[in-house]
């Protein structure tokens, strides 16, 4: 089965807009576990508008299941998954006053930078992804920055989706994918997955490891609660 790691920064931007502990991001984290996700993403931003670096801090001597921080790989960033030592750490080029990651890397102009970021997480044992638009170029170039997956950016896929058009959406990310086994790269996918579009992405990428999703599934956690939703979304992506 592909891995569904759960994004709980919705539940610390909940926590945040009221102040003190509610939700319980810790909490949260460890429900969605004890629900079935076998993994919890987090994506400290230096702002700390949603999870804080000190959440991250909590968080790590708590879980159980694979923990993925990712980030634009800035010296705190860097200093804070040094720290706590992830399974994996996914590097998101966001620049600081977005409200949510809006592209992949441009791996190519930006090798000699990534390939250093990469050299120096992997070798403290820290699995590295980057964060790419489905293009097999890019792929390319961020294999050889010696990482050891990359995370295709699905919100044009989403998008199309949504539109109707799922097999125009489809279409670049089985090319991509294609294109990252061939390079020897493991292959995750996140941004705007949901309990609608999922299963789908899911039949028809070959290879899929693993998916990041938080907004939508906090979103349905509200209608459906959080156990049912996460089976929910586990079931989008049993293998057929």
């Amino acid at each position: 089965m592909t891995k569904l790691s759960v994004n709980i920064n919705k539940f610390a931007t909940l926590r945040n807009a009221r102040g003190g502990n509610l939700p319980d991001v810790l909490k949260a984290a460890m429900d969605c576990e004890r629900f079935g996700a076998q993994g919890i993403t987090v994506h400290p931003r230096p702002d700390e508008r949603h999870i804080r670096y000190k959440d991250v801090r909590d968080l790590k001597p708590l879980l159980s299941t694979e923990f993925n921080i990712e980030g634009n790989p800035i010296k705190s960033f860097i200093d804070l998954v040094l720290e706590n030592r992830p399974a994996q750490v996914t590097l998101v080029p966001d620049a600081h006053d977005v409200i949510t990651s809006n592209s992949g890397w441009d791996t190519k102009t930006n090798k000699k930078y990534l390939k250093e970021i990469c050299t120096l997480f992997n070798s403290n044992g820290i699995r590295t992804s980057i964060f790419v638009d489905p293009d097999p170029e890019m792929i390319l170039h961020a294999a050889d920055t010696g990482c050891n997956r990359v995370e295709l950016y699905t919100e044009s896929y989403a998008a199309l989706y949504e539109k109707g058009e799922k097999e125009r959406g489809i279409q670049p990310f089985i090319i991509a994918a294609d294109a990252a086994i061939k390079a020897g790269l493991g292959l995750n996918a996140g941004h705007d997955l949901n309990l609608d579009n999922l299963s789908y992405f899911h039949k028809n990428i070959s290879g899929l490891l693993e998916v990041s999703i938080g907004h939508a599934l906090v979103c349905d956690a509200i209608y459906l609660g959080l156990e049912n939703t996460i089976q929910s979304y586990l079931r989008q992506l049993k293998n057929y």
